[in-house]
């Protein structure tokens, strides 16, 4: 996660959880079971699509919002992310109120 939407979140009192591989995140989805998930496409091992449909196929996850949030723009790239289970989807550089007002859709 990026040091500037770090300090954002936090600053307005959200718990940040870090994954830094796909594996790793699916993990952490399981243990933590956090309100929201913000998504890279690009990690290490699975990627974001990948990871997102795992967290999805779990009964005890599935209800957990996940906005992808990537550099990886390409045309037709936040149809994968919503066919892989993402809620929203947002493509870098993304404006950090624009971010934070995202997050607030999903825990107001």
């Amino acid at each position: 996660m990026l040091p500037i939407v770090r300090d954002l979140l936090t600053s307005f009192d959200y718990e940040i959880i870090e994954a830094v591989t796909g594996e790793d995140g699916v993990r952490s989805a399981a243990e933590h079971q956090p309100d929201l998930i913000l998504m890279d496409v690009l990690l290490p091992g699975i990627d974001g699509y990948e990871t997102t449909r795992q967290i999805k196929a779990q009964p005890a996850l599935c209800r957990i919002p996940i906005i992808a949030v990537t550099s990886y723009a390409l045309s037709g790239d936040d149809v994968k992310a919503f066919e892989a289970g993402c809620d929203a989807y947002m493509a870098k550089p993304v404006s950090p109120l624009a971010l934070l007002a995202k997050v607030r859709e999903f825990l107001p």
